[in-house]
């Protein structure tokens, strides 16, 4: 009987981080009454590689950080000794977290579908099967208020009921796992660590509105996750609980696995379909929509990772259970994947309703550096940067749509004072001008003019005119794209247009960035405290600095490309190098 559990986070970021070398080194240890259980992501990507040990009788602990060699002598010290040295510590989890999208990361070895049954997997199948009927789970997910977690936020019960009551002989579930949002990793980590969720939860919609078969559309650059599902699927066959019969039951239902190449449309759930049938990935007019007609003109039903992994817990422990977390309108639990300038990067669940402060603040541990708070962005590429002054909203699907923002998958990118507004609404209008398939001209040319007016702008070029026209044009867009990726596309030009007008105006009027970012509207000078040390010559990339050794340096602005090497290099005591 093992009586220490030791859990190594071994998703893509864990391993990545050295994971797989600590398993290795802990399993050729031959450690006695020790079990060690690889496992997916814990969520605390930013401590990687992450080793939990769970003594009887004692709390939790973490060792994290650490190679191999060293991971290896704190941890089997601390089992065979008790001692604990400054690489054991405690419990650094989160905190005010409730999973349940979540709720086996990090507990259970994904490819073990006995783990996932002992933690009383499958049972919301046998439940849907045996006791609710087809209409009753649909009740249930209706009851439950389930919102789709992959970003339009249409309620899960209502579309199955969509399907339900469709007389077409043939259906599909699909699930639509082609996460494509920048800084975005739940779907990624939940198929990695509780494959098995996902699975169950796509044989009760298969159930439930009278399919047969279910095929999960995932990107192939996610390779650890399709072995995962591979493996699991296998599992569930090999147990009855896929393919005929399954349970007992005259109930069939089979899943297959379809590879997308990575473009950002095919998130979209009609451009998903057109892929899926070997088509260019370009969205569908609608209606009809997909419960109505989908894939191969049939009647299809179309949910994200996320959605699937609440549906198991929700038929277990009921609709009031879920209803009694989040808010009226947007119940049950959000899974955000923290992002950039955040000191603790990786994935929390919490309630809907959670402020952005306890995100960013309580759970993420701040920003690096002491560095001030100015704006975060929510739902992707599309989403809004919301600013300081709204960081005490709580996280909504409404709350977020009233101040030009979405939900979106759950991607949440934090931004510092040394953020240019302007010119982060340019990166992201850059990465979906990019990735529109071109099928409609307000996105297609409408996103490419607004990336124009940007480029203007932030090289100093802009006028005040420029800034009328990304308000208009950026509305036009919105009202007139075909699906809504477009129609989202001109959000972080219309939020800092909104939130951050100051920062625009400041560049067409003063051809300046208050926050030092935009190159072209910035210059490094070399200032009289100079002492001639010649570091900052030596370290130049195109020679640009010169100066006789102990005598004031100066720089050629006309070769000087703006990388900031002599800010950095120059001594600290001396600061000559200023950056205006």
């Amino acid at each position: 009987m093992h009586n220490t559990k030791i859990y190594i986070g071994m998703a893509t970021c864990g391993i990545a981080a050295g994971a797989q070398a600590i398993h290795d080194a802990l399993t050729a240890a031959d450690l006695q009454n020790v079990e060690i259980i690889p496992t997916g992501c814990i969520g605390m990507c930013y401590a990687e590689p992450l080793v939990e040990i769970k003594k009887p009788d004692a709390d939790p602990v973490f060792v994290s950080g650490l190679g191999a060699e060293e991971a290896l002598k704190t941890i089997t010290d601390y089992i065979t000794t008790g001692k604990k040295d400054e690489n054991i510590l405690p419990n650094k989890g989160y905190g005010k977290q409730v999973r349940i999208a979540l709720r086996n990361c990090g507990i259970i070895n994904p490819e073990k579908i006995e783990d996932y049954i002992a933690e009383g997997g499958y049972t919301a199948l046998r439940k849907s099967l045996t006791e609710l009927g087809r209409e009753g789970v649909i009740e249930v997910i209706k009851a439950s208020g389930l919102r789709g977690r992959g970003g339009a936020g249409f309620p899960t019960g209502l579309k199955w009921e969509f399907g339900y009551k469709n007389n077409e002989p043939k259906k599909y579930i699909i699930c639509n796992a082609d996460e494509g949002d920048p800084g975005a990793f739940m779907d990624r980590s939940i198929l990695e660590g509780d494959p098995h969720s996902v699975i169950e939860a796509m044989a009760i919609a298969g159930y439930a509105i009278g399919a047969d078969e279910g095929i999960f559309y995932i990107r192939a650059e996610y390779p650890l996750a399709v072995e995962r599902l591979k493996t699991a699927i296998c599992q569930a066959e090999n147990l009855g609980h896929l393919g005929e019969g399954i349970m007992g039951t005259s109930f069939n239902f089979k899943i297959s696995i379809s590879l997308g190449a990575g473009a950002f449309v095919c998130g979209e759930e009609t451009a998903l379909l057109n892929s899926l049938e070997g088509k260019r990935g370009e969205p569908r007019l609608r209606p009809p929509f997909p419960a109505q007609k989908g894939l191969w003109d049939k009647p299809t039903v179309n949910n994200n990772v996320e959605t699937y992994a609440n549906i198991p817990a929700v038929i277990t422990r009921g609709a009031d259970w879920f209803r009694s977390i989040g808010t009226e309108k947007s119940p049950g639990t959000k899974v955000f994947a923290l992002a950039g300038k955040i000191n603790n990067v990786g994935l929390v669940e919490v309630p809907m309703g959670t402020t952005l402060r306890e995100i960013v603040y309580e759970m993420g541990g701040g920003l690096p550096h002491g560095k001030a708070f100015k704006a975060i962005q929510t739902g992707g590429p599309s989403g809004g940067c919301i600013p300081d002054r709204h960081i005490d909203m709580g996280v909504d699907y409404e709350s977020l749509a009233t101040i030009g923002s979405m939900m979106g998958s759950g991607g949440m990118i934090v931004m510092d004072e040394d953020d240019c507004m302007v010119n982060i609404a340019k990166f992201y209008l850059d990465f979906t001008m990019e990735e529109s398939c071109g099928k409609c001209t307000p996105c297609r040319i409408g996103n490419t003019r607004l990336h124009e007016i940007l480029e203007k702008i932030t090289t100093g070029c802009g006028t005040e005119d420029d800034i009328t026209q990304l308000k208009q044009l950026g509305k036009v867009i919105k009202d007139t794209s075909l699906c809504g990726l477009g129609m989202s596309a001109p959000n972080p030009v219309l939020s800092t247009l909104n939130f951050f007008a100051d920062e625009y105006t400041v560049h067409v009027t003063d051809k300046k960035c208050p926050a030092l970012s935009c190159k072209d509207l910035i210059t490094y000078t070399i200032t009289s405290k100079c002492i001639g040390c010649g570091i900052c010559a030596k370290i130049c990339p195109t020679n640009c600095i010169t100066g006789e050794p102990k005598k004031l340096h100066t720089i050629n602005q006309q070769n000087c490309i703006k990388c900031g090497e002599c800010l950095i290099k120059c001594p600290a005591k001396v600061q000559a190098v200023i950056k205006e």
